[in-house]
Order: structure tokens, then sequence, then C-alpha cells
């Protein structure tokens, strides 16, 4: 019960870190232009070109922290296992490529998005193992 409490919680941090660094932190220090709805994918794919440069900036941000702080809420619920950890890491990983492949980007967007996840998946891997327990 303790890992799938430990899995919930942590996609539930890394989601919420995602939404406050993307959306809280990022669209109030770089706003959308007038009249952008941030939830109409088909707005973002024919008007990415009209995005800040600091918000996607800020997209990159929080893809990365949101998938340390995930996995290492997981390790730290768990304590026994890695595979709540793997799961949230997974779907974190899973969710910015679908992202990454589904929006029209600009090479240097694609590729640290992508590089930095793979990154924020390492170090969550390795701070959550920190969290393990030998009984």
């Amino acid at each position: 019960m303790r890992n799938v409490l430990a899995t919930i919680v942590g996609f539930i941090v890394a989601s919420l870190t995602v939404y406050i660094f993307e959306s809280l932190i990022g669209h109030n220090l770089f706003p959308l232009p007038e009249g952008a709805d941030p939830m109409d994918m088909e707005w973002i794919k024919n008007n990415m070109d009209q995005i800040p440069t600091g918000a996607k900036v800020f997209v990159v941000i929080a893809h990365f922290i949101g998938i340390i702080a995930g996995m290492f809420i997981a390790g730290l619920i768990s304590k026994t296992s890695m595979i709540p950890t793997y799961i949230v890491g997974g779907l974190m990983l899973a969710a910015t490529f679908v992202t990454i492949f589904m929006l029209p980007k600009e090479l240097w967007f694609t590729l640290t998005d992508g590089a930095l996840v793979i990154v924020g998946f390492l170090i969550g891997k390795s701070l959550a193992k920190k969290q393990l327990t030998t009984e």
C-alpha cells in the first residue's frame, strides 16, 4: 500500500511542480500574447512563434525540476522500493516526449527539453535511491 501511495503522491508532486514553474511562474514573468489559450493545443500549435522565449525556458525548467521532485518524493515515501520512483519518472518522461513530438518547437527547445528531462530522471533516481532503507 505504501508503494501505491508513493507513486500517486510522487506523480502529483511532479505534476504540481511542472504547473507551478510553467504556468504560475513562467506565464507571469513572460505573459502569453493577448487572446492566448494555453489549454488549447491547436492554438499553441499554430502560434508557437508568438510564445515568449522566456516562457519556453520555464517549460524546460519545469520538466527538469518536476521529474526530480516527483521521483524524490516517491522514493522518500516508499523507502523500500524503487518501483514507485521508476513509475513516476517513466510517466514524466513519457509526458515530456509526447509534448515534444505533439508540438512544433525550435530545435534548441526540443533538444534541451529532451536532454534535461533525461538528466532529471537520473538525478531523481539517485536522490530516491538514497532514501531507501535496508531492513
